[in-house]
């Protein structure tokens, strides 16, 4: 953990960058880049507009992880001030044996059984392994099914384009939140959905602007976290699609190997959605020094988690719950990303929050998604301008996707 004040880090961007802050950033507004939106409401049947306090109650009798306590629905999202999110579809199938036989993959000694993820084994998800590509795909268009129909209800609005993230940034900076759609850039959380490298180009048509290869374990395309192993050869052939159509990699939950390899065979933008510091909690689901330094020579921004298992090293083992863990924390690993790029410009917020977990595995002062606007003050007690902290709540990814998006 970082004990001190920050280094001086660069306050001078590019003039682009700073015409863009000064044309399109509000302070208070905030884009979180890992948002699982969907899934929650497919898979746990939590109806995303009621509020939060609503969707407790209704669980309230429920035993499984997370029930009650979940902080995500569209009404906080309104109070926190979050304006655009990148909302995920995800589902994962089942390895293939072809693809992935015995010494493909180095599994991981934190995980040992992530890396083959067999029927059978405890790390199998009812709510997220199917048993092919097709069925997985299958399931990822039934949460994307879901978001069409908050759009056509007006609770929604999914961004296409630069231009439209714009036009939505603009008008949230001049109506009042409870009226302005949410927008949303569709993302994929690991790419089973897509069933062959020619599938890219329906979901691209349906909307979809970035994914991420892999999740847990081996996927169709790369080994993801819990393991160390390369691309697939179908892989290799998705990334030369993505770099055709214009689809985003996310490199999260890519295994070491296999993103290196991303890097070097993919040429659009690159960037992590929802990904912590390595240097400050050890484990392959964090993003190395070196990977983040890669990533911000290629102009990416960092998306920092606030799950606490990577927020605090050993969270598992401690069985001290949240106690020890806040948004402090927090900006723990933004600060560590800020000191290895040497500024502001590179990092965000990418909060996974209930992504599998509630209020049980997050920071203790954070109740509901809306207290992500408590980062601010923490960052400014650290000495950050309220020009960085704008960038950091927003403006970071504004400036990546105005660039990325057609």
């Amino acid at each position: 953990m970082l004990e001190s004040q920050p280094l001086p880090i660069r306050h001078s961007p590019p003039d682009t960058y700073d015409s863009l802050l000064d044309t399109l950033s509000t302070m208070g507004l905030i884009i979180d880049a890992h948002l699982d939106l969907a899934w929650n409401a497919v898979s746990f049947d939590r109806d995303q507009l009621l509020p939060v306090d609503q969707l407790r109650a209704l669980e309230a009798h429920m035993t499984g992880k997370s029930r009650g306590n979940c902080t995500v629905s569209l009404p906080e999202l309104r109070r926190g001030g979050i304006a655009v999110c990148l909302a995920t579809v995800l589902a994962r199938a089942m390895p293939s044996p072809e693809t992935w036989s015995e010494g493909t993959a180095q599994k991981s000694l934190n995980h040992p059984n992530i890396g083959s993820r067999r029927r059978g084994e405890t790390i199998l998800r009812e709510n997220l392994d199917f048993a092919n590509q097709t069925i997985a795909s299958a399931a990822a268009q039934a949460q994307l099914v879901y978001y069409q129909l908050l759009e056509q209800q007006g609770h929604l609005r999914m961004i296409r384009c630069a231009s439209q993230l714009d036009e939505l940034w603009s008008s949230w900076q001049h109506v009042s939140n409870d009226r302005e759609p949410i927008g949303f850039i569709l993302s994929m959380e690991g790419t089973d959905p897509i069933v062959d490298p020619d599938h890219a180009s329906w979901w691209w048509d349906q909307g979809l602007r970035t994914a991420c290869l892999a999740h847990y374990g081996p996927s169709a395309h790369a080994m993801g976290t819990g393991g160390d192993g390369p691309l697939t050869e179908t892989g290799t052939q998705l990334l030369k699609a993505f770099d055709r159509l214009g689809v985003v990699l996310d490199l999260v939950h890519t295994a070491d190997t296999a993103l290196f390899q991303a890097l070097d065979r993919y040429d659009g933008p690159v960037y992590v959605s929802h990904g912590n510091c390595r240097t400050l909690v050890p484990h392959d689901r964090q993003i190395s020094d070196e990977q983040i330094r890669l990533i911000v020579q290629r102009g990416g921004v960092i998306g920092v988690v606030l799950d606490c298992w990577m927020l605090k090293p050993d969270w598992f083992k401690s069985g001290r719950g949240n106690n020890d863990v806040t948004l402090e924390t927090v900006a723990d690993h933004i600060d560590h990303v800020c000191q290895l790029s040497g500024d502001a410009r590179h990092v965000g917020i990418g909060s996974d929050l209930d992504g599998g977990f509630g209020r049980e595995q997050s920071p203790n002062n954070l109740d509901t998604i809306a207290d992500l606007q408590k980062l601010g003050p923490i960052l400014q007690s650290r000495g950050y301008s309220d020009q960085d902290i704008d960038a950091i709540l927003h403006g970071n990814w504004l400036t990546f996707w105005r660039g990325a998006l057609p």
